[in-house]
C-alpha cells in the first residue's frame, strides 16, 4: 500500500464502489476491485492476496472483514508500523484475523544460520555432555547476545564476522526506524521521543528497580526534568504505544508474592532484539559486565514470550515476581499450563546465590525452580540449574514426571 500498486489498487476501489442515484449497486465492489485491478483474477481457495504495509490506508484496512467473510481466496495482511492502525478510523473486528507476529532470529533460529541448531537440540540440558559442546554453544550465545537476531546484522556477521560492522548495522537500523516513524507523526518532538524513550528503558532496566504502576510517569521523568513542560505523559504514553505496536519493546507484568491471580499488568519494559538493546545499553556508559546481566535477562524474557504464544505458559506477558516476607524480586515467575505447577526463573552470573528462589521453594510459593547460570548444569532436589542458553529448551512439565 506504499508502493503503485496500492495506490493503482485504491483506485480501483474508488471506481468499483462509485455510484450515481439511479443505478444498481455493485453488489460486491472489493471483489470488482480486484477483477478490475486484474482481469485474470479469479476467488478460489488455492488463492494467497498478500496487502503488505497495510497501515497505510485505513480504506483497505477497515475491509479486512470482508476480505474474510466474502472471498473463499486467503488474505495475508502485514505492516511494519501497526502503531498507525490504533486511530479512530482504522477499523478491525474480533475474530476475522489471526495474528502472527514475525520477530527477530530466535536464539535456535540464530544457530540454524550457524549450522549448529543439532548441537543446541540434542546438548543435555543438565551437563553430561561434553564441556566442548557446551562450550561452543556458549560462545555462540556471546555473540547472539551482542549482536541480536535482525536478519541484515545476522548476514553482516556471517560475512565479515566483525563486531563493529554489527553494530554500524544496527545503528543504521534503528536509524531508519526513526525516519520511517516520522512519516506517521506531524510534530518533530513527538519523533524525538523515540531514542529518548528507548535510552530511558535502557536506563530502568539497569537501575534494576521494582516495576511501577505508572510508566508513562516514570519514564516522562526520566527524560525530561517534569518542570520543563516539554514532554507531557500523553506524549509519552503515545510513543510508548508506537513501539510496542511496532514490536520494538515488550511488557512484563509484576506477579505479587507469586501468586498467578495477583498480577500488576505491564509494570517493566523490555526490549524485542537484543542487538538493538545493547545498541542503548551500551549508550549508558555502564561496564560491559554490568550490560551482559541486563541482557542475559532480557534474552530469558523473549524466551518465555515464546512460551505464551505456545500457550505453554500462563500470563499475557512475562511475570517477574515479588516476595513480602523477605522483600526480595524473582527475576521470572511461572505458572504452567501444562502441569499447573509453580516455577521460579533466576538469571544468575557468578557465584550469588538465588536466595529469594530458595525461600520461595521453602515456603512452598514455588514448586520448583530453574537457575539460568553460565554453568553445564545439574540437579539438586527441586532446583534444577540449566547453561543460560538452552534457556528456550526447558520444560514447564516436571510436575508430570
Amino acid at each position: 500500500m506504499i508502493g503503485s500498486s496500492g495506490r493503482d489498487f485504491l483506485l480501483c476501489l474508488e471506481k468499483a464502489a462509485a455510484w450515481e442515484p439511479g443505478r444498481r449497486r455493485e453488489e460486491n465492489p472489493l471483489r470488482k476491485a480486484f477483477q478490475l485491478f486484474d482481469p485474470d483474477f479469479t476467488d478460489s481457495d488455492e488463492l494467497l492476496v498478500v496487502i503488505d504495509e497495510i497501515q497505510e490506508s485505513a480504506t483497505v484496512y477497515s475491509r479486512i472483514r470482508e476480505f474474510a467473510r466474502n472471498f473463499k481466496a486467503h488474505f495475508a495482511v502485514t505492516g511494519s508500523y501497526l502503531g498507525k492502525t490504533r486511530e479512530k478510523e482504522y477499523f478491525i473486528s474480533a475474530g476475522d484475523v489471526e495474528p502472527l507476529t514475525m520477530t527477530t532470529l530466535t536464539s535456535p533460529e540464530f544457530l540454524d544460520a550457524f549450522g549448529k541448531r543439532e548441537m543446541y537440540d540434542t546438548a543435555e540440558l543438565y551437563g553430561t555432555s561434553a564441556h566442548a559442546v557446551y562450550d561452543e554453544l556458549r560462545a555462540y550465545f556471546m555473540i547472539y547476545l551482542r549482536i541480536g537476531g535482525y536478519p541484515e546484522v545476522v548476514s553482516t556477521y556471517l560475512g565479515t564476522r566483525s563486531l563493529p560492522d554489527c553494530m554500524a548495522v544496527i545503528s543504521r537500523l534503528v536509524g531508519t526506524f526513526v525516519k520511517e516513524s516520522s512519516r506517521y507523526f506531524e510534530g518533530p518532538l513527538e519523533l524525538e521521543m523515540f531514542e529518548k524513550v528507548f535510552s530511558s528503558i535502557a536506563a530502568t532496566l539497569l537501575k534494576e528497580k521494582k516495576g511501577t504502576s505508572d510508566l508513562a510517569t516514570d519514564l516522562s521523568r526520566i527524560i525530561f526534568k517534569e518542570e520543563s513542560g516539554r514532554i507531557s505523559k500523553r506524549m509519552t504514553n503515545y510513543a510508548i504505544s508506537w513501539l510496542y505496536l511496532s514490536h520494538q519493546i515488550g511488557y512484563c507484568s509484576m506477579s505479587v508474592d507469586c501468586s498467578n491471580l495477583d498480577i500488576v499488568a505491564n509494570c517493566r519494559y523490555y526490549f524485542n532484539d537484543l542487538g538493538v538493546a545493547g545498541h542503548f545499553l551500551r549508550l549508558t556508559g555502564e561496564p560491559d559486565e554490568v550490560i551482559e546481566g541486563v541482557l542475559c535477562e532480557n534474552f530469558v524474557y523473549l524466551e518465555l514470550v515464546q512460551r505464551i504464544r505456545r500457550q505453554e505458559i500462563a500470563g499475557q506477558a512475562p511475570w517477574f515476581a515479588t516476595d513480602k516476607k523477605t522483600s526480595g524480586e524473582l527475576d521470572f515467575y511461572v505458572r504452567s499450563r501444562m502441569d499447573n505447577q509453580n516455577y521460579g526463573i533466576e538469571v544468575k552470573r557468578g557465584k550469588n546465590q538465588p536466595a529469594t528462589a530458595n525461600a520461595l521453594l521453602e515456603r512452598g510459593k514455588l514448586d520448583y525452580v530453574y537457575l539460568l547460570k553460565n554453568t553445564y548444569g545439574g540437579i539438586a532436589g527441586r532446583r534444577y540449574s540449566v547453561p543460560l542458553y538452552l534457556c528456550g529448551r526447558i520444560s514447564f512439565e516436571l510436575g508430570k514426571r
